[in-house]
């Protein structure tokens, strides 16, 4: 929870009111619990990873390993940027200076004890985060209550357009949910820790509680977009409405400006250490298969970071536009990619996601150049330029129904005339046919292996433990299986009692009550 929280939870109020509110709201906590029911799988299926990319390379190949690599870095550039764009215009709304000097600052210390302090010191400021965002809660719900003065006639004039269900909304219902929830999957540090949980009751247990407590504060960080309108700082829609936050702050006390600004800085420095955090994990782990010093790859970050500052600073993009551009990426990748995680898609291959992915992106191109009869507003609807603020275009939830459902259409497209080309082939040389033959590894299937014990997953030497501790005897023959019908279908029964069972829907339950 950076400062982005504080912009863009707050346009979206301001434009779509407490409907859009609640729906974004709900679209960002439910998805943090994804990774209490997948990460365990995940986690069983790659022992030896520790973010999706790992996963991804397993059982997939390299090449879509690289693929995912590279679309996670972009995303992760992208949340930098509009981190970045967030505690800019933060300092300039609240003090009317240039934030220039602040975000450089930021960015040279957070490379500083990153590079120092290592994983370990992200980790200990997400503590630290947690805790100022929950101070900058209280102080801020003070001043609201105590300094803010709102408008009765404003508010009648405006409460039903605010309050009530409104077709931008609904649109809103769809593509936030989608986006956000395919979007977390990229996120490294989201992986990161799901794969440094001792045990999958930990994760639980932990994602549960994050869903909560982060609905909460984004909720109540988003009621300033509405309250700016009724006491007259802004209109509905307005440009300004994404700092809304920052604009009633700015008209409290200076005791408050100055405690609020300085938890700002605090907590978008902690989150931009996650960052780079991730990034340099991603980079060390997928690209250079941690055969080189992590210095390289954390001296590449620096070389990522500077373009996101320039950004940042120059182009003063809208950051709630950022994050779409992201949402929509992840939404051409992640359906398809996940689909690999059941056994009865053994089929897809690396090849089959990638082509999902272009495909999706291209139909994009294609749907935004015949709907908005122009070419050039089909490659910025990519961009998702014209944003999802007008309830009469369609432009943005086309876009992403497209992509979550496009390139899942395309994947097996191409995997039809892969394996139909793999069997006309097979057939006119006489060779064997073996596109339909299912893969043997334990990233498709975790019924390979039986028995595993929970290990911190983070350290090297404890994650090679995992294969030292595996019984011979529970392995399963995996060519006996396959010429024996009863024993594949013993074992499809085992699968999905394993699947089951690893859940545990006790604990989920139980959080949930």
């Amino acid at each position: 929870m950076g400062c982005g929280i504080l912009t863009s939870y707050t346009e979206i109020a301001n434009i779509a009111g407490i409907q859009g509110l609640l729906v974004y709201v709900l679209a960002g906590g439910v998805p943090i619990a994804m990774f209490g029911l997948f990460g365990p799988i995940i986690r069983r299926r790659c022992p030896d990873g520790f973010v999706l990319t790992e996963w991804c390379r397993q059982r997939f190949g390299p090449i879509m390993g690289y693929g995912l690599s590279a679309a996670t870095v972009l995303t992760i550039f992208l949340f930098m940027v509009g981190e970045l764009t967030a505690i800019n215009g933060a300092i300039e709304t609240m003090t009317g200076i240039s934030a220039i000097p602040c975000v450089v600052v930021e960015c040279v210390v957070t490379t500083i004890y990153t590079s120092m302090g290592g994983f370990a010191v992200s980790f200990t400021t997400d503590t630290l985060q947690a805790c100022f965002v929950l101070l900058v809660l209280i102080i801020s719900c003070i001043g609201y209550g105590t300094q803010v003065h709102i408008d009765p006639a404003l508010k009648h004039e405006t409460y039903h357009q605010l309050m009530g269900s409104t077709r931008i909304g609904w649109m809103n219902f769809y593509i936030l949910n989608v986006a956000i929830l395919t979007n977390d999957a990229l996120m490294s540090g989201f992986w990161l820790r799901t794969f440094a949980a001792r045990t999958s009751k930990d994760l639980y247990i932990a994602t549960g509680i994050a869903s909560v407590v982060t609905t909460i504060i984004c909720c109540l960080v988003g009621i300033p977009g509405i309250l700016t309108v009724w006491t007259g700082d802004c209109t509905i829609g307005d440009p300004n409405g994404a700092y809304s936050f920052y604009i009633l702050i700015a008209k409290m006390d200076k005791w408050i400006i100055g405690i609020v600004l300085i938890f700002c800085v605090v907590i978008s420095t902690c989150t931009f250490d996650s960052l780079q955090s991730a990034v340099t994990s991603t980079i060390s782990n997928d690209v250079f298969r941690n055969k080189f010093p992590i210095i390289y790859s954390r001296a590449l970050v620096i070389v990522l970071m500077i373009p996101a500052l320039m950004v940042a600073i120059f182009c003063s993009a809208n950051v709630l536009q950022i994050y779409y551009i992201a949402d929509l990426l992840s939404c051409s990748i992640i359906p398809i990619m996940f689909l690999g995680l059941s056994k009865h898609f053994y089929f897809l291959r690396g090849l089959d996601v990638i082509v999902g992915c272009l495909g999706s992106l291209l139909a994009v191109f294609i749907f935004g150049t015949i709907y908005y009869g122009s070419a050039k507003q089909g490659g910025l609807l990519l961009l998702i330029w014209n944003g999802t603020y007008d309830p009469n275009d369609w432009g943005a939830f086309g876009a992403f129904v497209i992509t979550t459902f496009g390139c899942v259409v395309f994947g097996h497209l191409c995997a039809a005339v892969r394996i139909g080309i793999s069997y006309l082939y097979c057939k006119y040389t006489g060779s064997e046919f073996r596109a339909l033959d299912k893969p043997n590894n334990i990233a498709l299937d975790d019924t390979v292996v039986t028995e595993f014990h929970e290990v911190p997953e983070t350290e090297s030497d404890e994650v090679s433990s995992i294969h030292k501790s595996v019984d011979v005897e529970t392995t399963y023959d995996v060519h006996h299986l396959i010429s024996s019908p009863r024993a594949a279908t013993r074992a499809h029964i085992q699968l999905v009692h394993d699947v089951i069972s690893e859940i545990e829907w006790k604990e989920l339950l139980h959080l949930l009550v």
